[in-house]
């Protein structure tokens, strides 16, 4: 299950990073934009778009990471809603929030997501995701998109994805394996943790951890990573 939390939220959730600048899209399929008019689309070009990067860029990416957080700032940031899935993994905790922590716990969850699970998308190749047919509604406003990721060993796991329609178009918001819905599980993680030290306290505990790694180095955290 490890395997598959770092791959699946290397694609979906490790968005809310800040970066100095991005990249020209190329792409062998000929996409150069992700396609939001409906969820399928959205879900079945970025998928396409990350490939072929990655498959063109893999030596480069490794060489230097802040290229890859500028390609999945590009290609997944615009098209996943990231304030949305924060409130929920912050749950009960958001509404006594500031606005300052409830935007500094988003930027340091996500940073933390980058930092942690970076490298399980370097390792992604085109022939482990499928997007499966998922009809939705001319007038839905939620949506759940179907995939099949296949890990290392051959077997394909389902994988869900929800969605949502903002003014902004079609977002995604949370990732859901096998019945285990991912916003769910770190709002567990995280609730645990609030309880014990308090939402400032966790806060910077993330802010210290993506410092670290972004320094080369190496941090011990209280909460176990998905």
């Amino acid at each position: 299950m490890m395997e598959m939390r770092a791959i699946v939220l290397a694609i979906a959730l490790f968005a809310g990073m800040t970066l100095s600048s991005t990249l020209p899209a190329q792409n062998k399929s000929g996409l150069t934009a992700v396609d939001a008019s409906d969820p399928v689309r959205l879900m079945d070009s970025a998928a396409n778009i990350m490939v072929s990067e990655l498959e063109s860029r893999r030596a480069e990416f490794r060489k230097d990471p802040t290229k890859l957080s500028a390609l999945v700032e590009r290609v997944l940031l615009p098209h996943f809603d990231v304030d949305y899935a924060a409130r929920l993994v912050l749950g009960k905790h958001w509404r006594t929030a500031t606005p300052e922590q409830r935007q500094r716990f988003i930027d340091a969850f996500y940073g933390s997501l980058m930092s942690n699970y970076g490298d399980a998308l370097l390792e992604f190749t085109g022939d482990r995701i499928k997007v499966l047919p998922s009809p939705v509604a001319a007038d839905a406003t939620s949506a759940t998109v179907r995939t099949e990721v296949k890990r290392s060993n051959g077997q394909k796991i389902p994988v869900n994805y929800s969605l949502r329609k903002t003014e902004a178009g079609w977002k995604a918001w949370d990732v859901v394996i096998e019945g285990i819905s991912y916003v769910k599980s770190f709002r567990e993680d995280f609730g645990s943790e609030i309880d014990q030290k308090g939402l400032e306290a966790v806060i910077q505990r993330l802010e210290l951890q993506n410092r670290v790694v972004r320094a080369g180095g190496a941090v011990k955290t209280g909460v176990a990573r998905p």
